[in-house]
């Protein structure tokens, strides 16, 4: 016989209010156990939401534009008899996946683009108050924009996340001059009908490109970057980590140099402990962090993803390399959690693995500094009066010149370089 089950928001970290952006299904659907039922967005990613159950939707609950917390009601199953009813166990996931529904095909000869419209905004007469929730707020300030001057397009005109990031590319966009002495005074974007010179196939950016887009375009802009470059003898370390990961091959473990970047940078962190540290939102205190969690770049195939190791310094290399493993791989297979990318206080962006020699990373705020790595070589290196073969690994540290000078940069590349051409220190 058929059961009535009452499918609720999972767990989504600690965001409440999270808004709804798309429904995938409606009354009257057949879904599996597994399918996608809605997506919500945070001000970090973006997140499908799976059925625990198979079954026949009797009621829908939630519609776009609402804003749910854990717990709350999306829909009435009439779940299927049998074994189809299994619960899912894993949280909600960050989607980095296009939409579920095909995307049409491209017409044969791609539309002229458009120029974007840039709204005109009425000033707001002095002690007006926008309409907006603390984390629409939270966001226009970040962005450095005014919220008083963004008209808002939700119910009661209150002001939305689209609005604000509407208003900022209608900023960005305006031609010199056309924002008044206050704005960004940039050239508009050139619009150019590409077609015209020949064939063009127009695809639409994942959706984590674009909610990683924004973040990166704010981090670039409101972000004094400087970028110290540096080289580590890993000769040794790499003798090591070859022998290490031969012993734990059997176990399917693999060893990185990665694990060995993530214990030197803690040891860094620890010796210069402005590193892991983040300015608070008056822009006037450094808040100190006495945990080192760890963001690591992850490339998948629809963008790049940010997911934390907690506590690295309390962890060995093997438990590393095992968790590292397991965040990577849940990260390609779109099965990252809103909670697995909080809370990071320094990132690693490693590119070792396809190459380069050395890259300016942008930081992932309200980090003040991110560590790019390069492709390590070879290199002839004098010492004691002759020249020998040393593998050397390039650093690049892009830092927030607003909370570290060049000279404390400087140090902490060597301390890190030191500590990666010695691992006897991170036993100390």
């Amino acid at each position: 016989m058929a059961e009535i089950k009452q499918v609720l928001v999972p767990d989504i970290g600690d965001y409440k209010d999270v808004s709804v952006i798309e429904v995938m299904v409606k009354v009257g659907d057949s879904i599996a156990a597994e399918d996608t039922l809605l997506t919500l967005e945070t001000d970090k990613a973006a997140m499908d939401v799976p059925s625990p159950f198979a079954g026949v939707i009797k009621e829908l609950k939630l519609k776009v534009g609402d804003k749910v917390s854990e717990g709350a009601l999306i829909l009435i199953l009439e779940a299927a008899a049998g074994g189809a009813t299994q619960a899912v166990a894993a949280p909600v996931a960050a989607t980095v996946a296009a939409p579920a529904t095909p995307a049409a095909a491209p017409a044969p000869k791609a539309a002229p683009i458009i120029a974007p419209v840039v709204p005109v905004v009425a000033p707001v007469p002095p002690g007006s108050k926008a309409h907006a929730s603390p984390a629409i707020r939270r966001f226009a300030r970040e962005l450095g924009v005014d919220i008083s001057q963004v008209p808002g397009s939700g119910d009661k005109g209150r002001v939305t996340k689209d609005d604000v990031q509407n208003y900022v590319k209608a900023v960005v966009s305006a031609p010199r001059g056309a924002t008044g002495s206050g704005g960004l005074q940039v050239l508009a974007t050139p619009v150019v009908d590409f077609a015209k010179f020949g064939e063009v196939d127009i695809k639409p950016l994942s959706r984590i490109k674009k909610i990683s887009g924004a973040n990166l375009h704010r981090n670039w802009v409101t972000i004094p970057h400087v970028t110290q470059f540096d080289e580590a003898d890993i000769t040794e370390m790499e003798a090591f980590r070859k022998d290490l990961g031969a012993e734990y091959a059997k176990q399917n473990i693999k060893i990185t140099p990665l694990v060995f970047l993530l214990k030197a940078v803690v040891k860094a962190l620890q010796q210069y402990p402005d590193f892991n540290a983040s300015l608070d939102a008056s822009g006037e205190n450094l808040v100190y962090k006495n945990y080192f969690h760890i963001g690591v770049a992850v490339d998948t195939p629809d963008g790049l993803m940010v997911p934390v190791l907690r506590d690295v310094d309390k962890k060995g290399l093997v438990q590393l390399a095992k968790e590292l493993g397991e965040i990577s791989a849940k990260a390609r297979e779109k099965k990252i959690t809103a909670a697995d990318m909080q809370g990071g206080c320094f990132s690693i962006s490693s590119l070792g693995g396809i190459g380069g020699t050395a890259f300016t990373p942008i930081i992932n705020a309200p980090e003040v500094a991110i560590l790019g790595v390069s492709r390590s070589k070879m290199t002839p290196v004098y010492k004691d009066g002759e020249f020998v073969p040393r593998l050397m690994l390039p650093l690049s540290l892009s830092y927030d010149h607003r909370v570290i000078d060049g000279a404390l940069a400087a140090r902490f590349t060597a301390y890190l370089a030191k500590v990666l051409s010695d691992i006897r220190l991170l036993a100390v």
